[in-house]
């Protein structure tokens, strides 16, 4: 459950009985479990007994307590330690979190996620966590990524063992691990086909060479409304025990490459979109080294312990053992190999991965297209027969399942208008699913601002910066609060809500050593979010031209660093095309230190033009040939500079993106051209605005949900006509 901010209670008044100091248990950077005293009102003695004093009852409310995660320790591990180590006095410092050099390297400081990291938090709700490229190379996640079910009634996050405790719950979550074992294994009678992927063996039936490897097992639950069977249990592996000797890293697509596909599907004459989700991808590929798990007997359900007679291979401590002979979720190999056999098998039919592109797909001859992330394959045809081929080939070797009218593919639901040629794009239970989650109403007062702006005085000879943020910092609890909201939102605004970009921005700058400042910042800006809950953008058919608008904010973020702001949409190649729905948006804090305006515009022409090349390549492959990218900026400075028109200083901070942009120009990639501020589309992801400004702009971004109220209710009448 996600804490919310703590309130300090009352202190009791004087001559009150209070209660003893609890014992809390912490993990000290040796591996140690220390078990130290919590400093409570209580440890102070009593003021005398005055005549004038009320007599107390001697019940005190306790102190509001916050759900922590305890972390994994091995016991045994630690004692071991512990014996061979000297002991350090039991204070506040031993409670501290571990310093040292394993924990002072870049991946365990870096706050900074990428757009697949962000994807894979926001699809696991989950936030606090800092993945390095290592990790997700191997394929080696923490525990805390694996999703959990959120109870619509008290907004509560629940795992698998809280929902066998919970009777609306239990029976269906507990069906629902039962046939997954079923699948694994070798089946439920009447039930469930097995797939043979784990096999239950006797202790003594495993390699004395892999007793190293025996790894844990742990299940995990999701609702997925999507889905055929909604109610979804996971059995997982823990990849973080099975040592692989070989690669792990698997290609995946990219948010960009899905808007740019939904984009040619309404811009290509004839062409629709349909969706198709392979059942069991994973455990359908045999390996050749296999891996061993061990469960706890009493966590399996009576029903398929006594089907498979597996009390007679209980081992003394209470587990059995498993040899796991296929794919299987958290094995760090599994998705190459699914992936490897998945494209063996497509090749023989004409279908290729693009080797610039990860994720995207074509026929060597048939007009037909498709984005795959994991086992979910969004497909755009031109003719059914085409589409009944991709299916009739993966049903060679799969069970599939298909959604000929694709309303919902990674996240997104999709409103098609083939009459109109457009499509909408939104993720209307987003925002209300997220609020009910930290526990958030509805404010009273319609808030217009994601983020406070520094107002500007207007007549004074000198604009001051803001004075540096000295409010106390925030606890553990809080900070980790503020580390989910910003995560949780996150892959929301890249996905639909460009708006909440900028504030986004500004607050992940923060949650390192976020203060009360920064609280105040949060939930103004979940405010925004309940206020406008509803974000929609729509692409309208184009002549496939990528076009884009950079812009910069010179000296808007703390310590004197300045904004790039890009905007990317479909459009044409004329003078001035015309805007459509955001492709790709850019709202980044520049890393180096601007000397002036017009660096800071030229660092963000170089950021947005870096981002647009494979964007280019894309789109060549989809068979939409670019022209120069059509480059739009406000600052006649950067421009002239860019095409040769002004005589730069040689300074060497803008040496090198001054020299790329101009070599990058003359290979006719990229046309610029200026325009006045007022036109430029970037310029409202640079920096933080009035609440009139958000509401004239928001419009001209994202479509009302009135319009999907109506191309909903007109697509349901002609679904009842045609019935």
């Amino acid at each position: 459950k996600p804490p919310s901010r703590p309130v300090n209670p009352p202190l009791p008044p004087p001559g009150c009985l209070l209660r003893k100091p609890r014992l809390t248990t912490k993990v000290s950077s040796d591996g140690r479990i220390i078990a130290a005293p919590t400093a409570h009102l209580s440890q102070f003695a009593p003021p005398p007994f005055s005549p004038m004093l009320p007599v107390v009852p001697s019940r005190v409310a306790p102190a509001p307590r916050v759900a922590m995660q305890v972390p994994r320790v091995d016991l045994r591990r630690s004692a071991r330690i512990a014996a061979r180590s000297p002991q350090p006095p039991e204070d506040d410092e031993a409670n501290e979190a571990p310093a040292g050099p394993a924990y002072n390297t870049r991946s365990r400081k870096s706050t900074f996620r990428s757009m697949t990291q962000e994807t894979m938090l926001a699809c696991a709700e989950v936030s606090h966590l800092n993945l390095s490229p290592k990790n997700l190379a191997s394929r080696r996640f923490p525990l805390e990524m694996l999703n959990a079910v959120l109870d619509e009634d008290t907004g509560e996050l629940m795992e698998y063992r809280a929902l066998m405790k919970n009777p609306k719950y239990s029976k269906l979550y507990g069906q629902s691990y039962a046939k997954e074992l079923g699948r694994l294994a070798q089946g439920i009678p009447g039930k469930v086909t097995g797939t043979n992927t784990m096999f239950f063996i006797n202790k003594s039936e495993v390699p004395a060479d892999r007793w190293r490897d025996i790894t844990y097992g742990r299940v995990v639950v999701n609702y997925r409304p999507e889905k055929d069977d909604p109610y979804r249990t996971r059995l997982t592996v823990g990849g973080d025990r099975v040592n692989y000797p070989g690669d792990c890293g698997t290609p995946t697509v990219d948010l960009l490459t899905v808007k740019l596909l939904l984009n040619s599907v309404v811009s290509t004459l004839n062409a629709k979109f349909m969706t198709i989700d392979i059942k069991d991808f994973y455990l359908n590929t045999p390996m050749s080294r296999y891996e061993y798990m061990r469960l706890k007997l009493t966590d399996l359900p009576a029903d398929f312990v006594a089907q498979n007679d597996l009390a007679a291979k209980v081992t003394g401590d209470g587990y059995v053992y498993v040899e796991i002979r296929r794919g299987m979720y958290g094995l760090p190999q599994s998705g190459l190999l699914a992936q490897k056999l998945l494209e063996k098998r497509l090749n023989k039919e004409g279908y290729r991965q693009s080797e610039l592109t990860p994720g995207f797909w074509t026929h060597d001859w048939r007009p037909i297209s498709f984005t795959l992330c994991v086992d979910d394959f969004g497909v755009k045809y031109v003719g059914q027969e085409h589409a009944d081929h991709l299916m009739t080939v993966l049903k060679k070797n799969y069970a599939i399942s298909s959604d000929n009218k694709g309303k919902r593919y990674l996240g997104l639901d999709l409103d098609w208008d083939y009459e109109n040629r457009t499509v909408h794009i939104s993720m209307l239970d987003y925002v209300t699913d997220a609020l009910k989650r930290f526990h958030h109403a509805r404010p009273r007062k319609a808030q217009d601002q994601p983020h406070a702006h520094l107002k500007t005085i207007y007549g004074a000879k000198k604009q001051y910066a803001p004075d540096d943020d000295d409010s106390p910092l925030l606890s553990k609890a809080d900070k980790k609060f503020v580390q989910e909201v910003t995560g949780t939102f996150l892959y929301y605004a890249r996905a639909v809500d460009l708006t909440m970009l900028t504030a986004l921005g500004s607050i992940a700058t923060q949650q390192a050593n976020p203060t009360e400042r920064t609280m105040q910042k949060v939930k103004q800006f979940l405010d925004y979010a309940a206020t406008h809950p509803d974000a929609i953008i729509t692409y309208r058919a184009s002549d496939m031209v990528l076009v884009g608008h950079s812009d910069a904010s010179y000296l808007s973020e703390t310590k004197a660093r300045s904004r790039a702001g890009g905007h990317f949409f479909m459009s044409n190649d004329s003078t001035d095309p015309p805007n459509n729905g955001a492709v790709l948006t850019i709202a980044q804090i520049i890393k180096n230190v601007m000397s002036s305006a017009a660096e800071a515009e030229l660092g963000a022409l170089f950021i947005n033009c870096r981002e647009a090349v494979p964007a280019r390549h894309t789109l060549k492959e989809m068979g939409h040939k670019q022209p120069p990218t059509p480059m739009q900026t406000d600052n006649t400075t950067a421009l002239g500079v860019v095409t040769n028109n002004i005589a730069s200083k040689r300074l060497k901070s803008m040496d090198m993106k001054l020299h790329w942009l101009r070599c990058r120009a003359a290979q006719q990639q990229f046309r610029h051209f200026w325009r006045p501020g007022p036109s430029n589309d970037a310029d409202y992801v640079t920096k933080h605005h009035a609440p009139i400004h958000h509401r004239v702009v928001r419009p001209k971004y994202l479509t009302p949900k009135s319009h999907l109220d109506l191309l909903r209710k007109r697509t349901a009448a002609l679904a009842a006509a045609a019935a």
